[in-house]
């Protein structure tokens, strides 16, 4: 766990920073670089950029404000709410966010919607690997205890720490997060030179990412007891819904497919 990068002079640099902006990049520049092969422009892509970076920021951003507002901002300055630094950014809400404004900018350049997304699909998946390696060394989104020997330990002070006794040893949840949708982006990577129809490498990115996601969160070990719902965290209560769009975007853009050809 390593929080900050470095200080330019009363500047402090967090690596949860860096890693995002590494994600961004690393994701505009692969998606820009695989547009061509659907006869879109890469600059289109790069364009687009800001607007996904805006949107993604704003809904991560706001998702965990609503959901950790008692435990993380309640009583303190409001200026918190904009520290994103610190940490405290949903995935799933920058998802929401990101395909929001995606659409909105797509619809203002009347660009092809689903070969737009199927461009930057395993792009997302590839950024996401580097945002949850932000998170481990934040300290952040861990996981429940472990006593494999692939286990972590965080360091003097962090809230795994209980009533001054050692953290217990706990899932790298980030890991396994980082891994596995390094699995969906060559999975998705590939897929996207075999494509059948436009909108299926993002259909089966949402339907990887909600089964990649649910079976990482029966590790995590961050979620206040209020949070759980059956057993049940609020990311696999978000990932059944996304589950079940990417099921149905899938069959109707390959039944569309079907009656065009």
């Amino acid at each position: 766990m390593h929080p900050i990068a470095f200080n330019l002079g009363p500047l402090t640099i967090h690596w949860y920073g860096v890693m995002m902006a590494l994600a961004f990049l690393i994701g505009l520049w692969t998606a820009g670089r695989r547009a061509p092969a659907s006869g879109i422009n890469g600059e289109r892509i790069v364009d687009l950029g800001p607007w996904l970076i805006l949107g993604a920021i704003l809904g991560a951003r706001a998702f965990f404000v609503v959901s950790y507002w008692r435990e993380e901002f309640a009583g303190k300055p409001i200026a918190e709410i904009f520290m994103i630094h610190h940490g405290g950014l949903v995935y799933y809400g920058g998802l929401v966010g990101a395909t929001l404004a995606g659409i909105l900018y797509i619809r203002v350049r009347q660009l092809p919607l689903w070969k737009v997304a199927d461009a930057l699909a395993p792009s997302v998946a590839l950024g996401y690997v580097f945002g949850r390696l932000g998170c481990l060394l934040n300290g952040c989104c861990y996981g429940r205890g472990c006593d494999q020997l692939w286990a972590v330990r965080y360091p003097e002070g962090h809230e795994t720490h209980w009533a001054g006794f050692p953290a217990t040893p706990v899932h790298p949840t980030q890991v396994y997060d980082s891994l596995l949708n390094l699995g969906l982006y060559l999975l998705l990577a590939w897929l996207y030179r075999r494509k059948q129809f436009d909108g299926q490498v993002f259909a089966v990115y949402l339907l990887g990412y909600a089964v990649t996601r649910s079976f990482v969160e029966m590790f995590r070990g961050d979620y206040a007891t209020d949070h759980l719902h059956g057993g049940l965290t609020p990311a696999h209560l978000v990932s059944i819904g996304i589950f079940a769009a990417g099921a149905i975007l899938f069959w109707t853009l390959q039944q569309r497919a079907v009656k065009r050809g």
